[in-house]
């Protein structure tokens, strides 16, 4: 990536985030160091490309000029790097994937590890953050691939669906509920449970739910509110109440036999896991090697109970 085209990737982050601030964030430099860089830009072609009047940070008309230009000269920078490396052959490069909490913790380890084994050049960087930050870090170029959680609207880019994903209820061995394999959603109202924070994707799919068979949250005895699944299964392992989380994230405690699942009588609660692309983004080589490999992976085997 040469000094230009890096000049051009944070114009194209200001413009599109309509902050300073929240580019620099994006892009891992300082404030100072984004308006730099844009008043170096500014200098070379003697205009103002931002007006920094408002709250917000628009493009001028020479900046929307620019931003038109700046996006096909990105694309034709990934193409002849790809061309290239078809060309000789070599498979290198680096895939900037972003993906939600329960993804990156519990689906995507194990993907990597193997396709690292088999592609060893292709370096591969992982950003985690919620469903809203992912689709933020796509909107800015910062990644090639996105994988989330629950709904994305689909405005500006590509949503494909990889993997169905069940929530399931869990309990700890000792509690009265473990001898069985299922149960009726409005008995949950009668246990101690403990929740995810608000925006998280785990919790909205919940929330959807209940609403389905008129339960609130207002109905059901909240015992906590966890940030994390690996705190919740800790609670829920040590008796301090039910939850509901995704199977993908309790294989190991399944094998242990440490937490029960249990599923509703009223039927799967379930959600996709999607990936999500740029709309017309040309993807480097590396990506064309990740992207089939990611898809064609055997993820159902992987969560088959039997143990």
């Amino acid at each position: 990536m040469g000094m230009e085209d890096h000049k051009l990737k944070v114009f194209c982050t200001v413009a599109e985030t309509k902050s300073f601030s929240k580019a620099s964030e994006i892009i891992h430099l300082t404030q100072p160091a984004v308006s730099l860089l844009i008043q170096a830009i500014e200098e070379i072609y003697e205009t103002k490309l931002f007006d920094r009047a408002s709250n917000t940070v628009t493009l001028t008309p020479a900046g929307e000029v620019l931003y038109k230009y700046a996006k096909e000269i990105l694309s034709l920078y990934a193409a002849v790097e790809k061309n290239i490396g078809e060309m000789t052959g070599l498979v290198r490069g680096s895939i900037s994937l972003g993906a939600s909490t329960t993804i990156a913790n519990y689906l995507l380890p194990g993907v990597i590890a193997d396709f690292r084994r088999a592609r060893p050049k292709i370096k591969i960087h992982l950003l985690v953050g919620n469903t809203k930050r992912i689709v933020e870090f796509l909107n800015a170029g910062n990644i090639d691939i996105g994988l989330v959680e629950g709904d994305v609207a689909r405005q500006k880019m590509v949503v494909e669906k990889l993997i169905s994903d069940e929530l399931t209820l869990i309990v700890s061995p000792l509690h009265p509920w473990a001898k069985k394999k299922n149960i009726s959603i409005v008995e949950i109202t009668k246990e101690p449970f403990i929740f995810r924070e608000e925006g998280s994707g785990t919790r909205q799919m919940i929330e959807k739910y209940l609403g389905r068979h008129r339960i609130t949250p207002q109905d059901m005895t909240i015992s906590m509110v966890l940030g994390s699944t690996e705190a919740i299964k800790e609670s829920v392992e040590n008796g301090l109440g039910t939850a509901i989380v995704s199977r993908w994230a309790i294989r190991k405690e399944m094998k242990y036999g440490t937490l029960n699942p249990l599923s509703f009588k009223e039927g799967k609660m379930l959600r996709e896991f999607s990936l999500i692309f740029q709309k017309n983004a040309i993807s480097s080589h590396a990506v064309d090697e990740f992207l089939p490999y990611l898809k064609a992976y055997p993820f159902e085997k992987l969560l088959s109970w039997s143990e």
